[in-house]
């Protein structure tokens, strides 16, 4: 029997014990990570921020003292944001870094200038891209699209940030991935998979960086008013603002949890449904979602 200490997936070498700390003994309802509750003086990039869900948990930051870089492709927008977020008397003005996710060697040198200014404490990827799609309608090119920013601009990112967060050995990492990455859903056959690897790169960081003092979070929102949702033709239930998305991960990473998920009134139900067996998942979805 293969010794469990020495574990990896085929075709990855192992990786030496020796290159990590001993993970901490956590007591039954300890927090998962180191909870973030002061704000002051914290610096906190925020990637795809222009709009909805960045936007909101980014101007709700910098209302708590933290000096918030945002970044986007739309530089107009951050400057407006910039413009209309001054800070309070003492406070951190907020800091507008334009970038494009899917080119990595403007991530790389982003991260550096931003880096070169001082270490940060929270990085949040909030960059997304989603249009409603289905086997019968294929097309390769937006699905090449879903995938280079939502999941491969979060590799860029972390390429770029890790280094330096594991030398310090202390920040937070927060990856916004959605409940439609738990499990197949209709319409979501561009969208849903990147989803899906967010959650598990999430938790594969998560075993990884714990145990060097870092916070590690995955962000599964329900239906959020923003120009994403904007183009769903049916009814979205216990639809939110981004205002009380922002607000909720706020709570969670206060409460140092790892999986952060809201509505809980709708998030609860898809937890549930991802707990269900294939012979029984698949009629329960087809019922629900009349598809």
């Amino acid at each position: 029997m293969q010794n469990s200490r020495h574990f990896s997936p085929p075709g990855v070498a192992p990786v030496r014990a020796a290159t990590h700390r001993a993970a901490p003994q956590r007591a039954f309802g300890q927090p998962m990570n180191p909870p973030l509750r002061d704000w002051q003086q914290r610096r906190v990039w925020l990637i795809g921020a222009s709009t909805g869900i960045g936007a909101a948990t980014a101007a709700a930051l910098q209302a708590r003292g933290a000096q918030v870089l945002v970044s986007a492709r739309n530089a107009e927008a951050l400057q407006a944001f910039v413009a209309q977020h001054a800070g309070p008397a003492g406070a951190p003005a907020a800091q507008a870094w334009p970038l494009d996710v899917t080119d990595e060697a403007a991530v790389a040198r982003t991260a550096q200038a931003i880096l070169a200014e001082g270490p940060l404490d929270l990085v949040l990827y909030c960059a997304g891209h989603y249009r409603e799609m289905r086997a019968t309608g294929i097309d390769l090119g937006d699905m090449k699209q879903h995938l280079a920013i939502n999941y491969t601009g979060v590799l860029h990112v972390l390429a770029a940030v890790l280094p330096a967060l594991i030398q310090r050995g202390q920040g937070h990492v927060s990856l916004i991935s959605s409940v439609a990455g738990f499990r197949g859903l209709p319409k979501s056959l561009a969208y849903g998979p990147t989803k899906a690897a967010l959650t598990n790169l999430a938790e594969t960081l998560y075993l990884d960086l714990q145990p060097l003092g870092l916070g590690v979070s995955v962000v599964h929102p329900g239906f959020v008013q923003t120009p994403l949702t904007a183009q769903n033709a049916f009814t979205m239930p216990a639809l939110i603002t981004p205002e009380q998305a922002a607000q909720a991960m706020i709570d969670g990473w206060a409460s140092g949890a790892f999986d952060i998920h809201y509505p809980k009134r709708f998030t609860r139900w898809m937890k549930l449904l991802r707990l269900l067996p294939y012979r029984l998942y698949f009629p329960a979805v087809r019922r629900f979602t009349g598809l």
